[in-house]
């Protein structure tokens, strides 16, 4: 399909052998998570060596959000987003609120999620679930989205959203907040369509390593519509890593390697990108500035 290009319109090197270091932030990762157990300060250090100076690592339930944070007190380019994804809603108290009210709080604190609906796991792909089950699962999902819509209004933080086969029921809830709160739909795997509508009420984009997939052209299609401005990269580690680095476990050096994509894909120089790029995310995380 044709695509407009927006922004970042210099001519790009047909070789692309530019090696000068350009600063990128990952803008999802789940540092907290086992995978990076045994060797977080390695990782962190490669993470600087490639070149990306900022690191939001995303909460997926109180506990994990709480690690989150922890972990941001450890590390100066570190920082936390809190929040309960839709799949933890069944573990998570009826109200979130009080909780996640106290860790947006802490001067680390850089947002609220990842929240939003998932309709891909559900608990009729269980034994002895029904779809009875989904019903439940899916009206828990959207009160706790909803609460945390609700606390990213009251403490003044943007919120990362998870929309995976959802984007038709949360567009119309970002569009009920978006005069209070932002919001970032993250590993973005919508139409250029959708990124036209996430961007008219004021949303950000977000996208991972299948950017750089063979069959990521849908993906690459939706970067190439995005306004400018309106964009992050991010990694979502441990999981989808870029080409080179398939199948192995995901880690937010290798922003750099999806940036590299990117910037062909937006037809830029890699440093037009780092500033286009970081400047979104300092503007949605503008806590992250202090």
């Amino acid at each position: 399909m044709s695509t407009v290009i927006h922004g970042c319109q210099s001519a790009l090197n047909p070789a692309f052998v530019e090696e000068r270091m350009a600063e990128f932030y990952d803008t999802h990762a789940h540092l907290d998570f086992p995978e990076f157990s045994e060797d977080l300060p390695g990782i962190i250090e490669r993470a600087t060596a490639a070149g990306i100076t900022r690191i939001i690592s995303i909460g997926t339930d109180l506990e994990s959000s709480a690690r989150a944070l922890a972990i941001a007190e450890r590390y100066p380019g570190v920082f936390a987003s809190v929040g309960v994804h839709p799949c933890h809603v069944d573990e998570a108290p009826d109200d979130v609120r009080p909780r996640l009210r106290e860790l947006a709080r802490h001067p680390r604190a850089v947002a609220i999620g990842e929240t939003g609906l998932d309709f891909h796991h559900l608990p009729s792909k269980q034994p002895g679930k029904t779809l009875d089950d989904d019903t439940k699962h899916l009206a828990r999902q959207r009160r706790l989205f909803e609460q945390q819509l609700e606390v990213a209004s009251e403490v003044g933080l943007n919120c990362v959203i998870h929309t995976r086969e959802s984007m038709i029921s949360v567009l119309p809830l970002l569009r009920e907040y978006s005069a209070r709160v932002q919001s970032v739909l993250h590993c973005f795997s919508g139409s250029p369509a959708e990124v036209v509508a996430v961007a008219e009420m004021g949303g950000y984009i977000s996208f991972t390593g299948i950017l750089t997939f063979k069959n990521g052209q849908n993906i690459r299609d939706a970067l190439a519509a995005a306004p400018s401005g309106r964009f992050m990269l991010e990694t979502d580690c441990p999981f989808l890593a870029p080409v080179p680095h398939r199948g192995k476990r995901c880690e937010p050096s290798f922003v750099a390697d999806t940036a590299r994509v990117a910037a062909s894909v937006r037809k830029c120089s890699i440093e037009e990108l780092s500033r286009e790029t970081c400047a979104a995310a300092q503007s949605f995380f503008p806590k992250m500035n202090h």
